[in-house]
């Protein structure tokens, strides 16, 4: 039997993104780079198996990050861990802050005309999780880690989505042991999160821990 089709996922050359100014960790100057990354002159769509080995190029990746204030004002998050047959296999049993996924062909409307980022970003939020409360989102930042091998052929684009209630639930089963947990619990035990979520809790959310 031939094999099945591969999913093609958006990517932009490395070299696009080296251009507009290199960075190891995080970037919050979301202005230099969205623009230009998703520039239809810079972005196309490769086969996944090819471009997951290969660091010529960066895949885009939304990852979403659920924040939620209480009356106090202390912050918690939404935090998972990725089951055994869940997603990128170098990222299994690993506790993450992010939920997201590939920008592929399928975001571009049957007739072609849609916003593939924006789309894919919906289609992620709507595939893996369940909200049951208002919120608002922006985006806040850009991720590169070329120190891991996932890293070096992804290009995180962070998204904080600030809800209303903590109601938010997985709709995939392979997101396990989740819920919202204070700030401060997630930055005093980071060895177990990915390496994206280190970066983002350092980063962002270094400076809203109480005591």
């Amino acid at each position: 039997m031939p094999e099945p089709p591969s999913e093609h996922v958006l990517v932009v050359p490395t070299e696009v993104f080296h251009r507009l100014g290199y960075f190891q960790g995080f970037c919050g100057d979301v202005d230099r780079y969205l623009g230009q990354l998703l520039d239809p002159k810079h972005i196309h769509y490769r086969p996944r198996h090819e471009v997951e080995q290969d660091p010529r190029f960066k895949q885009l990746i939304p990852y979403l990050i659920f924040c939620h204030t209480d009356a106090s004002g202390r912050l918690a998050i939404f935090r998972y861990t990725r089951g055994g047959a869940q997603g990128e296999a170098r990222l299994r049993s690993k506790r993450s802050i992010g939920v997201g996924g590939h920008i592929s062909t399928i975001d571009r409307g049957a007739d072609g005309s849609a916003d593939p980022y924006a789309e894919g970003m919906r289609r992620e939020l709507e595939e893996e999780v369940v909200l049951d409360t208002p919120y608002t989102s922006r985006c806040v930042g850009l991720i590169n880690d070329d120190q891991t091998e996932v890293g070096r052929v992804h290009l995180g684009v962070v998204h904080r989505i600030d809800v209303q209630r903590p109601a938010v639930r997985p709709r995939e089963s392979e997101l396990v042991e989740c819920g919202f947990y204070p700030v401060e619990a997630l930055l005093a035990d980071l060895s177990g999160f990915e390496t994206w979520s280190q970066i983002c809790l350092q980063a962002l959310f270094a400076g809203h821990a109480k005591p």
